[in-house]
């Protein structure tokens, strides 16, 4: 209940700059969503809202802008979609047919990966470039004879990006 006085006081005077710190932490799952439609709905009227959360998966919905703060300093300012475009990676898992005791001479050049249970190679490879490798990865799959069953690929996440951003400085 005091986390929601404390929301509707801030919302009160029709803010056109709303700071938010941590405002869902130690709230329902149902207090959460309708706060976070209160939010949509302010970013869409025009209220510039600046959230500070230690849930990065609330930023990576919720942000057009993310800022990294690393040991009480600011290390990037970015556009969200340029950040994840620029930092993050993808990953393509092929679900293969019949195990792999080990990848084929004839892949070693695509930095491939062998799940630990040997049932899908993981390509990762970086979402900027142009040319990702993917079609020629797929005809050496083929000339090698190796079956696969199904694709998935995957979008490296705001919380992915982060830790490497932290770790590297």
């Amino acid at each position: 209940m005091k986390r929601r006085l404390l929301i509707a006081k801030a919302l009160s005077h029709e803010p056109k700059v709303l700071f938010l710190d941590e405002p869902t932490a130690g709230v329902d799952v149902d207090l959460r969503n309708n706060m976070w439609e209160e939010v949509q709905a302010l970013r869409k009227s025009g209220v510039t809202i600046i959230l500070t959360t230690h849930y990065i998966e609330e930023a990576e919905e919720m942000a057009d802008r993310i800022g990294v703060i690393n040991q009480g300093k600011l290390i990037l300012t970015q556009d969200k979609n340029t950040l994840m475009h620029q930092l993050g990676s993808k990953q393509l898992k092929i679900d293969l047919k019949n195990p792999l005791e080990k990848i084929p001479a004839s892949l070693a050049d695509k930095k491939l990966e062998l799940s630990q249970d040997k049932k899908q190679l993981i390509y990762t490879y970086d979402a900027s470039q142009k040319d990702k490798g993917v079609y020629q990865l797929i005809e050496k799959i083929h000339e090698a004879n190796i079956a696969y069953e199904d694709f998935h690929s995957q979008q490296s996440s705001l919380e992915d990006i982060f830790v490497q951003l932290v770790k590297e400085k």
